[in-house]
């Protein structure tokens, strides 16, 4: 299947396969651009960045999406990281929008 597949960068035909193998509807991609909807929209496949997918999840399943963020800098070692500095973490991860989200409830999380 993987040599059947078309995309601008040959090397990510395995991501698609895999993909349609476990009918996934979201592919979660920082690279775009090397998944065109023409692509995969013949296997019902929608290419989202991180943060429009994670932006999607806040206002899906808010609740847990709060208590994600407020466990997981808790559980980073050497040291756990402040609520701060992991807001700063996603945000150069390409992950702005979801910052702008959480970042009301930074007390919350503390």
């Amino acid at each position: 299947m993987v040599g059947q597949l078309t995309l601008p960068d040959d090397g990510d035909r395995h991501v698609l396969a895999t993909a349609i193998k476990g009918d996934a509807e979201i592919l979660v991609t920082a690279n775009l651009k090397h998944f065109p909807a023409t692509a995969l929209a013949p296997y019902g496949i929608e290419a989202l960045h991180l943060d429009e997918f994670a932006l999607r999840l806040i206002e899906s399943v808010p609740a847990r999406v709060l208590a994600a963020a407020r466990d997981h800098p808790h559980s980073l070692k050497n040291p756990p990281e402040s609520i701060e500095e992991y807001l700063a973490a996603l945000e150069k991860l390409g992950l702005a929008g979801t910052v702008v989200a959480l970042r009301p409830f930074a007390a919350l999380l503390a």
